[in-house]
């Protein structure tokens, strides 16, 4: 299949521009792939360090035997659901690895933070760091430099990007990712969301509101709506860093040993020593960001991956921003709807055809490379079929053997469609631009006939004065007086150097019952919405930040403000003389202070200090 015009344009351009970059890493990969492996060139009371706790099988066959040592580098804790199952991972992984003559090490653990218990409070100022701080962690844990391989056990938002960071500056590592899949499905997504709303106009109470967020979260495995954890699977699935088809499939099931084993067995597949050596620096060119981009937007995933992704690009020598997003949504179809640009969970979206659906019509479209190295020798078409556990069969291992087949036609076209027949003829994710800063919108979720909301500005210095607001019934009374009928909510000093950069999902719920009260409202600020961002239409990552002197900070409450998600346009509709003579305000001194405070941050001062802007990946090591 011929590559559609645009992709093969902005792969072109990410090409070119980032190739001095490139270059460089690749011969910094090169480098360090070449040299003797570690148990034969480090020293020898190093070399005792690092096996002495292993078994003395283990440590025959990796020092005299000159077995592959895999590195696994752990994201377990039981305080996220996601990551609960990834306890049992590791004595899995071993015996695998033990059964070919190999063997296999934590080389360490890497903190993982749940959004969803920290939403909302000071402790979500550090969501977006710990990114860093986790990319910081798998280098340590890697820079033991006694592997030949090395697995990365995560599944959720900040942890797959950080493991995939870390990972890139081993580059000369061969390298899998190992997910556990998400819970089963409890009490759906929209009646969860209508809970919310009703306690959020005072209609139910904390026991109610409590009782649905248990029936909706009540399992080991990801939260089932389409967030940054499951859109973190979906990338890696059309980047061909998993076993094929592992992304959704539920913990607890007899298929997810046997992948995770699966695992294990890929990885040796790729080491030095075999016939088909594939670090993952090399694996992770331009082509195969551009096909987790294109992934992204014909699912409607997660908006913090134009974060994500910048820095994940940059770890591989890689330059892309917000206009290649934008120009690829502009020609690839939105394939599928799951909560929240549809009703469908991510089982539901599993059962439909999953990502290998998506990743097959997108390939059949030439919205895809298909000259991409992956972790399996089939490439990326691998990625296109869906694994299938047979029967024990005399001879073979316990627990059946895996099989992948033809996944075929969509099984619920309200779920997935073909490209040829898509929901929308573009992508989930909108550039917005102007004299307000440059700004994405998650489109595939908002009504059509909200995609323009223009209305006078109300500006607020944090979410919580909001939420007072609404609580109060000022937002109410502002929209019922405008003559708009609606209200522009600006919440500003969020970005990465004001505070962190927080997702802001408690907005969610006042915001759409205004909507649902026929008003017509919208969000701008330079916080962070994540994959949650819903029907009402936001304008999120505005860049520069206020903090970092962006056109927010000269905003002032009744400022008409046009939000155009057609036109990709966000305005202050002030005159340009005016808007121009404006002073842009500074950051309050007390609320720099308060975020410096308390829950820990205080030792994140130098990441705020040295983060760069939202649209450059919020980089804190560059």
């Amino acid at each position: 299949m011929q590559l559609h015009p645009a992709l093969a344009a902005v792969t072109d351009r990410i090409r070119k521009r980032s190739e001095p970059a490139r270059r460089a890493y690749l011969a910094l990969v090169d480098r360090m792939a070449a040299r003797d492996r570690g148990a034969d060139r480090l020293g020898c009371a190093n070399v005792a360090h690092a096996f002495a706790g292993l078994p003395a099988n283990d440590k025959f066959r990796v020092v005299a035997e000159r077995a592959p040592n895999i590195a696994i580098v752990n994201a377990y804790n039981d305080m996220l659901s996601a990551h609960t199952p990834l306890g049992a991972y590791p004595a899995l992984i071993k015996d695998e690895a033990r059964r070919h003559g190999a063997t296999a090490q934590v080389a360490g653990g890497v903190p993982a933070m749940c959004d969803g218990v920290t939403q909302g409070t000071p402790a979500m100022e550090l969501s977006l760091f710990s990114r860093d701080v986790i990319a910081m962690a798998t280098a340590v844990s890697l820079s033991h430099d006694v592997f030949d391989a090395a697995l990365m056990l995560g599944v959720c938002d900040k942890i797959v990007p950080g493991l995939l960071i870390g990972a890139l500056h081993f580059g000369h590592l061969p390298t899998v990712f190992v997910p556990a899949g998400p819970m089963t499905s409890g009490l759906s997504n929209n009646e969860k969301s209508k809970v919310r709303e009703l306690a959020a106009q005072g209609k139910v109470g904390r026991a109610e509101l409590l009782k649905a967020e248990q029936e909706a979260y009540h399992a080991p495995g990801t939260c089932t709506f389409y967030g940054t954890a499951n859109s973190n699977q979906m990338l890696l699935e059309a980047m061909g860093l998993h076993v094929p088809g592992t992304a959704f499939v539920n913990p607890g099931n007899e298929l997810r040993e046997q992948l995770t084993r699966e695992a294990a067995r890929t990885v040796l597949g790729i080491v030095r020593t075999g016939q088909r050596f594939t670090p993952i620096g090399r694996l992770v060119d331009e082509r195969a960001i551009v096909n987790a981009m294109c992934a992204l937007l014909a699912t409607g995933g997660s908006t913090n991956h134009l974060i994500h992704w910048v820095a994940v690009a940059r770890s591989a020598g890689i330059a892309i921003d917000w206009d290649d997003f934008a120009q690829l949504s502009a020609a690839v179809p939105l394939l599928a709807r799951v909560y929240p640009n549809g009703s469908a969970d991510v089982n539901e979206f599993q059962a439909a055809g999953g990502p290998g659906f998506v990743i097959r019509e997108l390939l059949d479209a030439g919205l895809m490379h298909e000259d991409v190295l992956t972790v399996r020798a089939g490439g990326i078409r691998e990625y296109t079929r869906e694994p299938v556990l047979l029967p024990d069969l005399p001879g073979k291992d316990e627990g059946g053997e895996l099989q992948w087949t033809e996944i075929g036609p969509s099984r619920e076209t309200g779920v997935v469609r073909p490209a040829g027949d898509p929901f929308s003829a573009s992508g989930g994710l909108k550039l917005l631009t102007g004299n307000l800063g440059r700004s994405v919108i998650k489109v595939s979720a908002v009504p059509q006939d909200r995609h323009v909301i223009e209305a006078p500005a109300r500006v607020f210095d944090s979410q919580d004065e909001l939420l007072k607001a609404f609580t109060a019934g000022e937002l109410e009374r502002a929209c019922s007086a405008s003559a708009a009928q609606g209200l522009v909510c600006v919440v500003r000093w969020q970005g990465p150097q004001a505070n962190g950069m927080p997702e802001l999902h408690k907005l969610t719920p006042p915001l759409a019952v205004l909507q649902g009260q026929g008003f017509r409202v919208a969000l701008v600020t330079d916080g962070r919405m994540s994959g949650a961002s819903g029907k009402v239409p936001a304008a999120i990552h505005v860049s520069p930040e206020a903090a970092a002197g962006g056109p927010l900070a000269k905003l002032r409450n009744g400022d008409v403000v046009r939000l155009d998600a057609d036109a990709g346009t966000l305005q202050a509709l002030v005159p340009p003389a005016e808007w121009q003579a404006r002073e842009t305000q500074p950051m309050p001194e007390a609320l720099r202070a308060a975020n410096a405070q308390g829950m820990g941050r205080e030792l994140f001062g130098a990441f705020r200090r040295d983060a760069l802007l939202a649209e450059e990946g919020a980089c804190t090591w560059l």
